[in-house]
């Protein structure tokens, strides 16, 4: 063969290896992706992207709450961890969507603490879960199999989104957090809450709210609408229909079950317990908003909540959202980006149409593909 054909295929074989390189971290990202949205088919199959095997521990994180349920997902090859705070949810790190995240996280090399925080767990949104935040990545950072440089990653879901980044901007923190991430979360909780009663969005536009978390104020709210002697059942309801709408099995059977026993309650409850759950339950967005909307200051206005109301963190901070979220608007992410990008905090934001509220979506465009692979690989960047 000619020296000059041998010199071309050389050159030819270097191009297509630096291509297959520079691709790779894509089509890694890409697989973790698909996965996470739960796609086993063609698209995903063209992906054979090697995934690194983990193991599990369960453990309890000292908090000044106590301590708190946790699983840890070791990596087989890892020098890099992360945490994840899951958002208002009742199940604990065995619940499906959130043992896949972390185990997928995991299969890419990363050490993951999945921590469903208490109070959360009850569906409620208090500084205690802030401070909880604070007092596990503080312990997490010790931990030289989980952050062998004493430093870590933060994920936050939904509201626990909001809460990370007001954690990580704590002193206790400052040298501790690599990156922060929220996925559907927002940067003034009053103005979310505004939204959820009303409907209205800051600009002044609206659309309709998502009942699931206009009930989880109504829980918030009980000790400010009925009387003592009533708060119990009326907290029981809601917390009923909050659980049973979290039942994502065909037929909903635990979701008609937690119903029926909510609806049961609901007609041995004295007025006004009777009339306030009978809105949680027949989803009147109006009534329930109009009720809860004097509260909103009273439930939000506390600045460990917000993170618009708090110090900024120091490291690069992360927002991904689902551009249609009606739980938390989308609006928050670019109000929250330009509080924290005028405090020259590293930010990179994303609204895309493949999430909902904190859960991806099995139909992509390639464009929208594209944006996440995108943006996952700057923050896998940053964590490693």
């Amino acid at each position: 063969m000619p020296s000059r054909w041998i010199r071309l295929i050389g050159i030819a074989s270097a191009v297509l290896v630096m291509g297959a390189w520079a691709a790779w971290p894509s089509l890694r990202t890409a697989a973790f992706l698909l996965d996470i949205a739960g796609v086993t088919g063609r698209a995903r199959s063209v992906l054979p992207v090697r995934t690194q095997g983990f193991t599990t521990t369960d453990v309890l994180v000292p908090t000044r709450y106590g301590g708190v349920a946790a699983r840890l997902y070791s990596a087989a090859r890892s020098d890099h961890g992360v945490v994840v705070f899951p958002g208002i949810h009742g199940g604990g790190p065995d619940e499906p969507r959130l043992a896949l995240f972390c185990g997928r996280l995991a299969a890419t090399g990363l050490t993951v603490l999945c921590v469903p925080l208490p109070e959360l767990r009850q569906f409620l949104i208090t500084a205690h879960s802030t401070d909880a935040i604070e007092d596990v990545t503080v312990w997490a950072a010790k931990q030289p199999s989980l952050a062998p440089k004493g430093r870590l990653g933060l994920v936050g879901v939904s509201f626990a989104g909001g809460l990370a980044i007001v954690a990580a901007g704590r002193p206790s923190l400052a040298e501790h957090v690599e990156a922060i991430v929220s996925i559907g979360g927002y940067g003034d909780l009053p103005r979310v809450l505004r939204f959820l009663c009303t409907g209205v969005m800051p600009d002044g536009s609206t659309r309709i709210p998502h009942e699931y978390g206009l009930a989880v104020i109504a829980l918030g709210a009980v000790p400010h609408l009925v009387p003592p002697e009533q708060a119990g059942g009326l907290e029981t309801g809601i917390r009923l229909y909050l659980q049973a709408s979290l039942d994502d099995s065909p037929g909903k059977p635990q979701a008609t079950a937690l119903l029926g026993a909510a609806r049961k309650l609901r007609d041995e409850l004295a007025e006004p317990s009777r009339s306030l759950l009978t809105a949680v339950l027949d989803r009147d967005r109006p009534s329930l908003g109009h009720a809860l909307e004097p509260f909103i200051d009273v439930l939000s206005s506390d600045p460990a909540l917000s993170p618009e109301r708090s110090p900024r963190p120091a490291a690069p901070v992360f927002l991904l959202h689902g551009r249609d979220d009606n739980v938390i608007p989308s609006s928050e992410t670019p109000l929250l980006a330009d509080y924290l990008g005028r405090g020259h905090v590293p930010v990179r934001a994303l609204l895309t149409p493949l999430l909902t509220h904190a859960h991806l979506q099995s139909g992509v465009t390639i464009r929208d593909a594209w944006a996440l692979v995108h943006f996952w690989n700057l923050l896998r960047a940053a964590l490693d």
